[in-house]
C-alpha cells in the first residue's frame, strides 16, 4: 500500500509541475512495465530519446494492469506494456489511442537446477500440472501484470486453481519481475518470467530456464498514447514523439542490439514493421 501511495504521490507532483508548464511542455510521463525497466532496456532507449527530442522522461514502472489503471485516470502520457487483450479493451473504451506494435520476447518457466517437480522440457501446461501435483514452491507476481495474466491463463489451461485451499506452496509477491525472481531463488521455487528480465537477473539468482519455446509463451509489447480527448492535459505531442521514436528505424535498431554484447543474444526483437496477426495475436 505504501509503495502504491508513493507512486501516486510521485505522479501527482509530476503532473502538477507539467500542468503549469508552457505549451511546449518538455516533461513526459511514461508508465511502463517492470520488465522494460528490470531488463535495462529503458536505460538504453530513454537517454537517446531525450538527446534527440529534448523531452525529459519521468518513468513509472508497474505491472501492466496498474499501468492501464493509471492511464484510465489520466496519470500518464504514454504507456509501454505487454498485455494485448487488456490493451485492446483500454483503447476500445476510449482511454488510449494510436496503439502500435513495438517488440516481443517470450516467457519462460524457471526454477532450481534440481527441478523437484520434474518439469524440464515439458510443455507449459504439463509443467504447471507437475508443479501442482508435487506442491513444489511456485512464486507468482500476483500483481495483475502482463506476466501474471499469462501465468493465470496457463493455470486455467491446465484446469487447475493454484489458490485453492491449502495451497501454501503458491506464493504471491505483489512485486515486479526482478523481485519475484529473487524470492523464487531464495525459496528454491519456480516462476514464470519474461526472458529479458531473467537474463538480466541470472547472475544474481540460482535459477535456470526449464521450459521454453512454446508458442503460447510469446510476449508482445505495444505503445499506447493516453487519449487527450479524454484527458486534455496529456502531453500528446511528447507521447507521439516517444511512440514515433520507439517504432522508428533508430529505436528498433537499439532494441535489436540490446543484450547481444552482454548476454550473447538479444533480449527483445523489434516488430514495428509487422502486424499483430503476423505474430499470431487476435
Amino acid at each position: 500500500m505504501n509503495k502504491l501511495f508513493s507512486t501516486l504521490l510521485l505522479i501527482s507532483i509530476f503532473l502538477t509541475s507539467c500542468n503549469t508548464a508552457s505549451k511546449q511542455n518538455k516533461d513526459l510521463l511514461l508508465v511502463s512495465t517492470t520488465s522494460t525497466q528490470d531488463s535495462g532496456l529503458l536505460d538504453v532507449l530513454l537517454p537517446v530519446f531525450t538527446e534527440k527530442t529534448g523531452y525529459k522522461v519521468q518513468l513509472v514502472a508497474v505491472g501492466s494492469g496498474q499501468a492501464l489503471k493509471l492511464g484510465e485516470q489520466g496519470n500518464a502520457d504514454v504507456i509501454l506494456l505487454h498485455s494485448p487483450a487488456a490493451e485492446k479493451e483500454f483503447v476500445a473504451k476510449g482511454f488510449g489511442i494510436d496503439r502500435r506494435l513495438v517488440m516481443h520476447n517470450d516467457f519462460v518457466i524457471v526454477g532450481p537446477s534440481s527441478d523437484p517437480a520434474g518439469i524440464r522440457g515439458e510443455t507449459p501446461v504439463e509443467a504447471f500440472k507437475k508443479i501442482f501435483a508435487s506442491r513444489a514452491t511456485f512464486v507468482s507476481r500476483g500483481d495483475d501484470s502482463g506476466t501474471n495474466v499469462k501465468e493465470l491463463a496457463l493455470w486455467k489451461n491446465a484446469g487447475l486453481d493454484p489458490k485453492g485451499a491449502g495451497a501454501d506452496w503458491y506464493l504471491e509477491t505483489g512485486q515486479g519481475q526482478g523481485a519475484t525472481l529473487s524470492v523464487a531463488s531464495e525459496k528454491g521455487g519456480y516462476a514464470l518470467t519474461d526472458r529479458g528480465t531473467f537474463l538480466a537477473y541470472k547472475p544474481n539468482v540460482d535459477l535456470e530456464i526449464l521450459v521454453e519455446g512454446d508458442p503460447f509463451l510469446l510476449n508482445v509489447y505495444h505503445v499506447i498514447t493516453v487519449n487527450p480527448a479524454k484527458w486534455p492535459k496529456v502531453n500528446f505531442t511528447g507521447a507521439k514523439a516517444f511512440a514515433d521514436f520507439i517504432t522508428s528505424s533508430e529505436g528498433q535498431k537499439l532494441i535489436a542490439k540490446f543484450g547481444v554484447e552482454k548476454y550473447g543474444q538479444p533480449l527483445f526483437f523489434p516488430d514495428a514493421n509487422k502486424t499483430d496477426a503476423e505474430l499470431g495475436l487476435p
